[in-house]
C-alpha cells in the first residue's frame, strides 16, 4: 500500500514538472562582463536562479543613463571554468556550492568577489570575519525515482541506516525489493552538509555515491535507476515546477516524499511550513566580508543596499522573487539579518 502511495504521490509531482519544462530557464552567468564597481556573487546551486531573477530584477531599478551606482551579478554554480567574475579581477576555478563560494570569497579581495550564496549555516571552519546574512527558509528532504522501489515515507532513523549502509535493501523500508542506491551532491555543497547534519552529523558508509550535481534529477546517475535515493532541496523543487528550469536544472524523474510522516509539498505544491518548522528545514543566507559591509564605501553602501533589512532582497518586490522561487519569506524583522 505505502509503494502504491509512493507511485501515485510521484505521478502527481512529476506530470507537475513535466508541464513546465518549457519556461524561462532557470539560471545563467552573467550576461556582460560586470564592471569593477559592481556586486558579484558565487557559490550555492540551490539559491543561484533566485539569483539570476534577483539580479535581472534590481539592475531594473538603476536608471540605463546611471553609470556608477553598483549592479547586482550572480555566477552559476556551474559551467565553463575558470571563470573572471568582473573586470580586472583574479581568475579563478568556478566555486561550485556552498562552501566552495565562501572559501572563494575568503580568498580573494573585493576586486574579484563580493558574496556568496550559501545553503548552509556558518560553521567553526568559517572565517570570523565573514557576515552570514539570512534572507528565506528553505527545506531538504530525500527524493527518488517515479515508479521506483522506494517508499513514500522514511524516519530519520531510516535515512541513517541508509546513508550508513546499516541496511541496503528496500524491502527493508516497506518498499519493492532492491539495493538502495545511495547518492549525496558534490563535496562542497552547503544540501550535503546540512543534509548530514540533519541526520545526527554522520559520516557517510562506503556504499555511498558522491558527486550529482544537486537539486538535478537530470543527472545520469538516475536514469532508468529504480533505486536511487538522494537529497533534495525543497524550495529549488518547487522553483523547477513553476517553471524555472533548464534542460539540466529539472527534477529528471526523481520526486520528493515524507520525513517522519511529514510532506515537504503542499496539495498545492508550495514548501510546507510545517516540513519546514523542523529539523530538515533551514535558513539561506549571503555571505559578506564583514569589513566590506560595514565600510562608508560605495561597495559597502551597495552591499546593504541589496541585502541588508532595509535593503531590496527585503523589500516586496525581493519578497515575491522569494515566494516564486519556492521558498519561504523569513518575517519582516528576520530578513537581513546578521546571524555570524
Amino acid at each position: 500500500m505505502r509503494h502504491t502511495a509512493a507511485k501515485a504521490l510521484a505521478a502527481v509531482a512529476i506530470t507537475a514538472a513535466l508541464t513546465t519544462v518549457a519556461a524561462v530557464p532557470a539560471s545563467a552567468d552573467p550576461t556582460v562582463t560586470p564592471a569593477a564597481k559592481d556586486i558579484v556573487g558565487v557559490g550555492s546551486d540551490t539559491t543561484q536562479a533566485l539569483f539570476t531573477k534577483f539580479s535581472a530584477d534590481y539592475n531594473a531599478t538603476i536608471p540605463a543613463t546611471d553609470t556608477t551606482t553598483p549592479r547586482l551579478y550572480s555566477w552559476d554554480a556551474t559551467g565553463t571554468s575558470p571563470i573572471t567574475p568582473k573586470t580586472g579581477g583574479a581568475t579563478i576555478a568556478r566555486p561550485n556550492g556552498s562552501g566552495a563560494g565562501i572559501s572563494a570569497l575568503a580568498a580573494n579581495t573585493n576586486a574579484t568577489l563580493d558574496f556568496a550564496r550559501s545553503s548552509r549555516a556558518a560553521q567553526a571552519t568559517d572565517p570570523s570575519t565573514l557576515d552570514f546574512i539570512a534572507f528565506a527558509k528553505d527545506a531538504v528532504t530525500w527524493s527518488a525515482t517515479v515508479n521506483g522501489h522506494a517508499p513514500a515515507n522514511l524516519t530519520t532513523a531510516n535515512l541513517v541506516d541508509i546513508y550508513t549502509c546499516a541496511k541496503t535493501d528496500w524491502s527493508q523500508f516497506g518498499g519493492t525489493a532492491g539495493t538502495i542506491k545511495a547518492y549525496l551532491p558534490q563535496s562542497g555543497s552547503g544540501t550535503r552538509s546540512f543534509f548530514l547534519q540533519a541526520l545526527g552529523n554522520i559520516t557517510p558508509g562506503n556504499c555511498v555515491v558522491s558527486g550529482p550535481e544537486e537539486n538535478e534529477g537530470t543527472d545520469s546517475a538516475f536514469t532508468g535507476n529504480l533505486d536511487a535515493i538522494f537529497p533534495y532541496s525543497v524550495g529549488h523543487y518547487v522553483g523547477q515546477l513553476n517553471g524555472h528550469t533548464t534542460a539540466t536544472d529539472a527534477p529528471g524523474q526523481l520526486t520528493l516524499r515524507n520525513i517522519n510522516g511529514v510532506t515537504p509539498l503542499t496539495a498545492t505544491n508550495t514548501l510546507n511550513p510545517a516540513f519546514a518548522g523542523g529539523s530538515y528545514g533551514r535558513v539561506l543566507f549571503n555571505v559578506v566580508r564583514d569589513a566590506d559591509y560595514t565600510a562608508t564605501t560605495t561597495q559597502g553602501t551597495a552591499l546593504r543596499a541589496i541585502f541588508s533589512n532595509g535593503g531590496w532582497i527585503c523589500s516586496t518586490a525581493g519578497r515575491n522573487d522569494i515566494a516564486s522561487y519556492g521558498f519561504l519569506n523569513l518575517p519582516a524583522t528576520g530578513c537581513g539579518v546578521i546571524i555570524h
